[in-house]
């Protein structure tokens, strides 16, 4: 499995942004595609998770409220809403997949894309 993530950029404090997460190769029946987020300094964390092939989704208390992730099957394809953007979302997101039954545990998932960086001025 092989994953692309792209959309990132330098947005202002209260903006919305829309981050994608390609997938191509060999893809498996269940599991979960995830977004994480590693701030300069700090430990990659969880952001959001949308399982296969049930749909159901998870989100950090982080991000609660302002972020959505969806999925379009035909284009194989995971995006990232996010909404209401804080300096403190700043980071390089990642998106990862993995055959896992826990969505928020990085080291679950084994496949991993380039990250694409946030950068939310105040």
């Amino acid at each position: 499995v092989q994953l692309q993530a792209s959309g990132g950029g330098l947005v202002q404090a209260g903006d919305s942004l829309s981050l994608s997460c390609a997938a191509s190769g060999n893809t498996f029946s269940y599991g979960a595609v995830g977004w994480f987020r590693q701030a300069p300094g700090k430990e990659r964390e969880f952001v959001a998770a949308i399982r296969w092939p049930g749909g159901s989704t998870t989100y950090a208390d982080s991000v609660k409220g302002r972020a959505t992730i969806s999925r379009d099957n035909t284009k194989r394809t995971v995006c990232l809403q996010m909404n209401s953007l804080k300096p403190e979302d700043t980071a390089v997101y990642y998106c990862a997949a993995g055959k896992t039954s826990r969505d928020g545990v990085l080291s679950d998932y084994d496949y991993w894309g380039h990250g694409t960086l946030v950068t939310v001025s105040s």
